[in-house]
């Protein structure tokens, strides 16, 4: 194992549930919010005071770097959506990710939602979304590979014909938002680093139906899909034990197999 990887203990991952739960909270908040007729700026602030309200700040206020207190993506904008003026609109797919310090640990989440009613292929997106992150959730667990998360993920999204966007990835976390390993959503079965106790890390897959070519916008956040294919997205930050694998942001999620709650 890489000397960079900090393993963490019992009392750290403690303080990063810490920041999990006002993840899982403002996620789970922001369910009512995501409305048509509301701006992606709007929505932002609420991210921003719920935060605050729960003592929490957001990694941007930490280290300086993207401009808002959640990115919001929405349609065909992959990640790191910068909130705005933009105005939602009926049937518009909205993935927040947020990303909570306390007492400068970090947790981070992302989900997918709609606003308004949403179309059949919205639901049948958001579904192989969640079903490869829990699919790659399932497969982290001490004694396996890092691989096996990849190849998990991977496995599900050509069961449910839809691709992963490969070149975003989930990452460790602890007392900085990035930290080593980095966690691939396409890697081949008993590859990469040996998941052991004490390993802190996100799951976070992107899918689409299609392979959109992607590109920066020049704001230097913002990745978009060029043909206007929609993503979406779920993320999950976990922590490995040697005879359980906890899923800090949300600790019933294996409870909903097929289809995320907050719907």
């Amino acid at each position: 194992m890489k000397e960079d990887i900090e393993l963490k203990t019992t009392e750290e991952v403690d303080a990063i549930r810490a920041a999990a739960s006002v993840v899982e909270l403002v996620l789970a908040h922001l369910r009512q919010s995501i409305i048509p007729g509301r701006s992606t700026s709007s929505v932002e602030a609420q991210c921003a005071a719920l935060l605050t309200r729960h003592n929490a700040m957001p990694e941007s206020s930490q280290t300086g770097g993207f401009p808002a207190a959640a990115c919001i993506s929405v349609n065909n904008v992959i990640a790191h959506g910068i909130p705005g003026d933009y105005v939602l609109a009926e049937g518009d797919i909205v993935t927040v990710d947020v990303t909570a310090c306390v007492n400068g640990w970090y947790a981070d989440g992302a989900w997918t939602y709609v606003a308004g009613t949403p179309s059949d292929e919205s639901l049948r997106l958001i579904q192989a979304a969640w079903s490869c992150t829990m699919s790659g959730l399932r497969a982290a667990h001490a004694g396996g590979r890092l691989g096996d998360i990849g190849a998990a993920v991977q496995q599900t999204a050509h069961q449910l014909h839809c691709s992963v966007l490969a070149e975003f990835a989930g990452h460790g976390i602890g007392r900085r938002m990035h930290e080593s390993p980095t966690v691939l959503h396409e890697a081949e079965q008993g590859t990469g680093l040996p998941v052991v106790p004490g390993l802190v890390f996100t799951v976070e897959p992107i899918v689409c139906f299609g392979t959109p070519t992607t590109r920066k916008l020049d704001d230097g956040w913002t990745y978009v899909a060029d043909d206007g294919t929609r993503t979406a997205q779920f993320e999950h930050t976990i922590a490995i034990f040697s005879r359980r694998t906890e899923i800090l942001t949300m600790s019933n999620a294996l409870q909903y197999v097929d289809f995320p709650p907050f719907f």
